[in-house]
């Protein structure tokens, strides 16, 4: 009997020990749960448009150093993200009109490039049309005849496609149309891709070839003129739709 109480009592301090660490752990671990965090996102910082007194010019957003170029927007082929020949004349004059309408119509494209920058294939028209009735349509209607259906509602019509001066026109200029808008229609850069803007571009012509049958127009591509291959066709590209 004394044994065994002596065995008992050298064990009893050992268990409690085993306890208090077993709690000790356990707060441990509850405290890395729900303690103070370090990480970069708890660093003081500037929200956007945020004023700054570190900055001259008291902006804490800042513009890109001069030249910076992000991975991948090198954009090299001219032709493919403007629509521009690879050596524009700046200066050159560029006759307008004014229609019944009061649109002012474009009647010169000295600068813009005649043929498409890419191959032209029933995946592109299709894909065009796909986009021109996600972006298009409400101003220039399901053939380009300009009677969407918010012109239907009182918005300025917009020129229809299927006039002399539009199926005249170069690929160019309708691409220049979307990423910069004009007159009534603002930009689409930021919605619509280059690759989808000629995806646009090639449905707009094929609309045109389906109501004038007999009126040749250049819906071959043309490679020859730029320094750089055209890229592969990004739909999900972020780098508008309605010229």
């Amino acid at each position: 009997m004394l044994s065994g109480s002596l065995k008992l009592e050298n064990n009893g301090p050992v268990a409690g020990r085993r306890k208090a660490y077993w709690l000790l752990a356990i707060c441990c671990v509850l405290a890395a749960g729900c303690g103070v965090r370090s990480d970069m996102q708890d660093q003081p910082r500037y929200e956007v448009y945020r004023k700054s007194e570190f900055f001259t010019d008291n902006r804490s957003s800042r513009d890109f150093p001069e030249g910076t170029i992000a991975r991948g927007q090198l954009h090299e082929n001219k032709a493919f993200y403007t629509g521009k020949i690879d050596n524009p004349n700046l200066s050159a004059p560029v006759a307008t009109t004014t229609d019944s309408s009061g649109n002012t119509l474009v009647s010169s494209f000295p600068n813009d490039i005649d043929e498409f920058p890419l191959p032209v294939t029933k995946e592109l028209v299709d894909r065009g049309q796909e986009r021109y009735n996600i972006y298009c349509i409400v101003c220039h209607g399901p053939n380009g005849n300009g009677d969407g259906m918010i012109v239907r509602r009182g918005f300025s019509k917009p020129p229809t496609y299927h006039d002399d001066r539009l199926r005249n026109a170069p690929v160019g200029h309708f691409f220049d149309v979307i990423s910069n808008g004009w007159g009534k229609m603002s930009s689409y850069a930021y919605q619509v891709p280059p690759a989808d803007r000629w995806a646009i571009i090639a449905y707009i012509r094929a609309l045109q070839v389906g109501q004038n049958p007999d009126q040749n127009l250049k819906m071959n591509s043309k490679t020859e003129t730029n320094s750089a291959p055209p890229p592969t066709a990004q739909h999900g590209e972020t780098n508008g739709g309605k010229p």
